[in-house]
């Protein structure tokens, strides 16, 4: 990593449609914006040829300490959301600190690699001896010359159904841990679940904290836990600052209710996240046919006015077993999940995983623009929708100015009579 030279980016297409612009870069920061500029002495030049200059991708729900870990004690037999709870307490007590962090770090390498340079982990503070918490806490110290982390006290076992839950999710925070997390579907009666919302809630609002929930993680239409975080938001004033992730019972709801409920989120301007490849490979497990595909209501939430993020939730743990930190991948599969296949819809879907969770987060400096950090990949591609079309081959990935990762372009030879030598996926007919 090399920020002290300065850097420009000639010839870039940029996410709102401008096209041939340059983005100059000197002290970690985007300097200038625009056509043909001037190279200063020494700078290092990329030829863009065209391609697209993205924000970096971010990732607004993930579970690190769980992360790699697939297989580990066994499988996740059902696939259930249910039974990798279950495995998760059987991984629990033979976890180690130096195998969290190991994974972590792998992980942080993907991400990376990807062109995913902040992500949103939840970190569980059911265990007594917070061994995740402070293998997190390492790891977030760690990457934080080239990736944001941000950490959640997440009680995986309930808030109220865990022994030592409360005070081990008040201890997390006291080490640092950023956000105020909870579970109010997994509590034992849904009164236990709102009562957790309302705990929670209040325990933000005291120490200025943000809030995200596991809010409705469940098939059930009556699990409507996100009307009482929005009551509690509203009541408290943590406008802005409160989400609810998930949200799969809103897929069952009848419309009249969901009527009701997105005024109500709006309102108290809470986030929302949808976690597509999680979503719809635990959800709709009880039906035969048809099979509800259970991501929440993505584009009815965006015509709302919410802010509606996409996470990538799971990696190679006992709730999912595929996964790369691919946020495109995740993009893609919300995109097809939520039938949203309009242009101004797929480019939504690529706000999803870029300024969208960066809002939601609170990232400072985020995005092309004059003064912003100079964070930004380079994908191979000409603008967002091919972007998620191709899975876009991140070319360089820039944090604060200096290259942390790169790759070749994508091309194919063809040994075919009569026919080109070479595939440019970027071209269209």
């Amino acid at each position: 990593m090399d920020a002290s030279k300065p850097m420009l980016v000639r010839d870039a297409s940029l996410v709102d449609g401008r096209r041939h612009q340059d983005v100059l870069v000197q002290g970690g920061r985007i300097a200038a914006i625009g056509t043909r500029l001037a190279a200063p002495d020494g700078a290092r030049v990329i030829e863009a040829g065209g391609m697209l200059l993205s924000p970096p991708f971010v990732d607004a729900h993930f579970h690190m300490d769980a992360t790699l870990s697939h297989g580990l004690p066994r499988v996740n037999a059902s696939g259930t959301l249910l039974e990798g709870i279950a495995l998760w307490s059987e991984l629990k007590p033979a976890l180690t600190q130096r195998s969290l962090v190991e994974r972590a770090l792998q992980y942080c390498d993907w991400a990376v690699a990807k062109g995913l340079l902040a992500i949103r982990t939840h970190v569980d503070v059911c265990d007594d001896r917070l061994l995740a918490v402070e293998a997190l806490l390492q790891v977030r110290k760690t990457v934080a010359p080239y990736l944001d982390l941000q950490l959640v006290a997440f009680p995986q076992d309930g808030l109220l159904r865990a022994p030592n839950a409360l005070a081990n999710l008040t201890r997390a925070l006291d080490m640092g841990v950023d956000v105020v997390g909870g579970i109010p579907h997994f509590e034992r009666t849904m009164a236990d679940g709102a009562e957790s919302v309302r705990v929670l809630c209040e325990l933000a609002a005291a120490r200025g904290l943000r809030v995200d929930m596991h809010c409705d993680e469940t098939d059930d239409p009556l699990s409507r836990h996100i009307e009482t975080l929005a009551f509690h938001t509203q009541r408290l004033g943590l406008h802005g600052r409160v989400t609810g992730s998930h949200l799969t019972s809103m897929h069952s709801m009848d419309n009249y209710y969901v009527g009701k409920l997105l005024p109500l989120m709006r309102e108290a301007q809470v986030h929302a996240i949808a976690n597509p490849l999680i979503n719809i490979t635990l959800q709709g497990r009880v039906d035969t046919y048809p099979k509800r595909r259970g991501m929440t209501r993505v584009p009815e939430l965006m015509a709302a006015g919410i802010n509606v993020a996409f996470g990538h939730d799971c990696v190679m743990d006992p709730w999912y077993s595929l996964g790369s930190a691919d946020m495109l991948e995740v993009a893609q599969m919300g995109l097809h999940v939520a039938q949203m296949t309009s242009q101004a819809q797929m480019r939504a879907c690529f706000d999803a995983v870029t300024v969208n969770p960066a809002r939601l987060m609170g990232l400072a400096g985020y995005g092309i623009e004059v003064g912003n950090h100079a964070d930004f990949v380079l994908l191979q591609a000409r603008d967002p929708v091919e972007a998620i079309r191709l899975r876009a081959n991140r070319l360089l990935v820039v944090r604060r100015g200096a290259i942390v990762a790169s790759a070749p372009a994508a091309t194919a030879t063809l040994n075919l009579p009569g026919r080109p030598q070479s595939v440019d996926w970027t071209l269209r007919r």
